[in-house]
């Protein structure tokens, strides 16, 4: 039985899992409103009607207004979590090269549609970093383009379609990944650049997505010196809070990128690093595989928030903020989408129009 304030530490968690049905332990958090949301990988998909039926036992299992936020990450090209029959984009660089937004917000509410009618609220996408670095092995393609006009306008063109198609898009990684010569999946990348060039080119989609209130924003496990000598930006106060939300107006809910990625490793683990990352600003922790992890978190978190009063209102500011996004924005879209006339019409003019094929 979760006390009150594991229950208030497990709704700011957004847990991945192995295997294609929900783990005991999570439906137990689910149905208590102790689970901020669930995360989908690959290895989570059998097939689409799987995915719906795992997605709706989550919602139907939770208290009323307690849903879980149910994300992953379907950018288009190397990042696509769940394929045929659904759309498998292109890279976003693609959309940039035929520099038509409207077929890049087309894009965008076809993966919003799809994503909603298999019951998912959230899309971790689009990227905002701007492909500065020609050996970068992490953005790359991923990104829509190596200039920043680009980079936003198709960016917001995409999440544009995002919700008009039914989900909340998270745009990421602020303040910026394209110039990182690492893998932050691996250890922690430096972007060494000055104030003046970050704010100018890595900080600027950012700075639009907040000025036209675009949605959520996820964080770069990355050290970036001149805006703080000492910490990444997930764990960064003067990042996530003094520039982020003080400087550039950004008010909606902030996730860390995934907690289990060796550059959060390498500074002492999610564990030992939670509560810092809460009080830099972050809202939503994504553990994306270890439900123990999950667990030694959660109580953490509590115990902090038990010695803590600021804490406390920390913790219950960031379950706020996260609690628009298990509800997804615009209108309902049935599962008998997938895979309709209507559907295969959207895709195949898409494919057309942005000179892809489907795999």
């Amino acid at each position: 039985m979760r006390s009150e304030l594991e229950t208030l530490a497990g709704r700011v968690i957004l847990a991945g899992f192995d295997g294609t049905a929900l783990p005991d332990a999570l439906r137990r958090d689910i149905k208590a409103g102790a689970a901020g949301g669930l995360v989908l990988f690959r290895r989570n998909v059998e097939s689409v009607a799987q995915v719906h039926e795992l997605l709706c036992e989550a919602r139907t299992t939770a208290p009323k207004g307690r849903a879980p936020i149910t994300a992953l990450d379907q950018e288009g090209g190397r990042v696509i979590r769940i394929r045929e029959p659904l759309a498998v984009l292109p890279p976003m660089r693609q959309f940039g090269q035929h520099n038509c937004p409207r077929a890049t917000e087309r894009a965008g509410t076809l993966v919003g549609k799809e994503l909603r009618a298999l019951g998912f609220t959230t899309n971790f996408a689009p990227v905002l970093d701007i492909d500065t670095h020609p050996a970068s092995p992490v953005i790359g393609d991923r990104a829509f383009s190596g200039e920043v006009s680009g980079v936003i306008t198709h960016g917001l063109a995409f999440a544009r379609g995002l919700k008009m198609g039914g989900v909340h898009p998270v745009a990421k990684h602020f303040p910026g990944h394209g110039d990182a010569a690492v893998d932050s999946h691996v250890s922690l990348p430096v972007v060494a650049h000055d104030a003046q060039r970050l704010h100018n080119v890595e900080l600027a989609p950012f700075a639009a997505w907040a000025q036209c209130n675009g949605g959520a924003l996820m964080t770069a496990h990355v050290r970036y010196p001149a805006l703080d000598a000492h910490h990444p930006a997930t764990t960064s106060h003067a990042i996530l809070t003094q520039l982020l939300r003080q400087q550039l107006g950004f008010s909606g809910a902030l996730f860390s990128d995934d907690l289990e990625m060796g550059a959060m490793t390498s500074l002492g683990g999610a564990a030992q690093l939670a509560v810092r990352i809460l009080e830099a600003g972050v809202d939503g922790l994504l553990i994306c595989r270890d439900l123990a992890l999950r667990e030694r978190v959660i109580e953490q978190l509590a115990r902090a928030a038990d010695d803590d009063k600021r804490f406390l209102a920390r913790l219950e500011e960031a379950a706020a903020h996260l609690a628009p996004m298990s509800v997804p924005p615009g209108e309902d879209v049935d599962f008998s989408f997938i895979g309709s006339d209507v559907h295969r019409h959207m895709k195949a003019t898409l494919m057309a129009e942005c000179g892809a094929g489907e795999d």
